[in-house]
């Protein structure tokens, strides 16, 4: 599914301003490619502001070394974005996922534009710039710069690296191809460095993430002969390990490790109540439709969702729901 780039050009050409935002418990490839476009942007000239519903979380920050994304209502403000003449979402079309970006995306009248590679989509008003085949948005985004006839320099290649390699499981997932490899080798040529990205993602460890994740392991079950695998965390785990909500960010994937294992799931209580979902598969079944069940979303072999309950009744709407599709 290739992407019509220039209805993009057409609208760049056309503007200044831009606003760039993502989804809520942002990862390297919302984060990676909200900073690769908005370089490419300013490379032509534009002028571009990255503001999201949360804070970057502090173990991704190296990815922003100039602290250029910014929170709404913690850095700025939604009135000082009325001028914006173009607000671009990535990585996400769902309102949900907006956070309280959602209500500043609502509100504008500028030009709206949607860049992602999930499945699914809610009413957002704007133009769509999809590609459902591609593994991660900051493929998207070093497409565009192509389009709009940007070269790729090294403040551009380390995002948008970032986002390829987590997004596709650092090239392990069944998303990736020879163009994959392609594209990670034009970014390496541009100035990203895999060692350093690496190292500053899987290398800096705190002590609370590595009992955090003792907690999750340690609740791992198993059914339907070691087929279906599960986990959880509560809100107390957090203070017990000394750990932080982002804490659980890839923990599913641990599961993915055990031999036999061909679907995964993981609730995450939320500080605020609910239970974040995550799901992650080996097999047929789909890991966006049963997201979507819940009303989330995301790819064949990875997914998520949140439910507003209590924990027995989150986990047993979940995984009998799951159970149902896995007899």
């Amino acid at each position: 599914m290739s992407v019509d780039w220039s209805l993009l050009k057409s609208v760049v050409d056309a503007n200044q301003t831009f606003v760039l935002t993502s989804h809520i418990r942002p990862d390297c490839d919302a984060l990676g490619s909200e900073l690769g476009l908005a370089y490419v942007l300013e490379a032509l000239g534009k002028d571009v502001k990255i503001v999201n519903g949360q804070p970057t979380p502090p173990n991704l920050a190296f990815i922003d070394p100039d602290k250029r994304i910014q929170a709404i209502g913690v850095d700025i403000q939604p009135a000082e974005l009325a001028d914006r003449q173009v607000h671009i979402v990535l990585d996400t079309s769902a309102w949900a996922q907006l956070g309280d970006m959602s209500d500043v995306f609502r509100g504008t009248q500028a030009q709206k534009i949607v860049i992602d590679h999930h499945l699914g989509e809610d009413d957002l008003g704007a133009m769509f710039l999809k590609d459902t085949s591609a593994e991660a948005t900051g493929r998207l985004v070093a497409e565009a710069a192509k389009a709009l006839g940007v070269s790729l320099t090294a403040k551009m290649a380390m995002p948008i690296y970032a986002a390829l390699a987590t997004d596709t499981g650092w090239y392990r997932f069944g998303s990736v191809s020879g163009d994959t490899y392609r594209l990670a080798g034009e970014l390496v040529d541009a100035g990203a460095s895999p060692p350093q990205i690496y190292g500053d993602l899987y290398e800096q460890e705190t002590l609370g993430r590595c009992r955090l994740r003792g907690i999750i392991l340690s609740r791992l079950q198993t059914e339907f002969d070691g087929r279906l695998v599960h986990t959880y965390v509560l809100k107390e785990d957090f203070a017990t390990a000394g750990a932080l909500a982002q804490d659980t960010e890839d923990a599913i994937n641990l599961s993915l490790a055990i031999s036999g294992t061909q679907f995964a799931v993981i609730l995450v209580e939320q500080q605020t109540g609910g239970f974040k979902l995550s799901f992650r598969s080996r097999c047929e079944l789909d890991c966006s439709e049963v997201a979507r069940h819940f009303g989330g979303g995301g790819h064949k072999a990875a997914a998520g969702a949140f439910v507003n309950e209590h924990f027995e009744t989150a986990q047993d709407r979940v995984l009998d729901h799951v159970r149902s599709l896995m007899r």
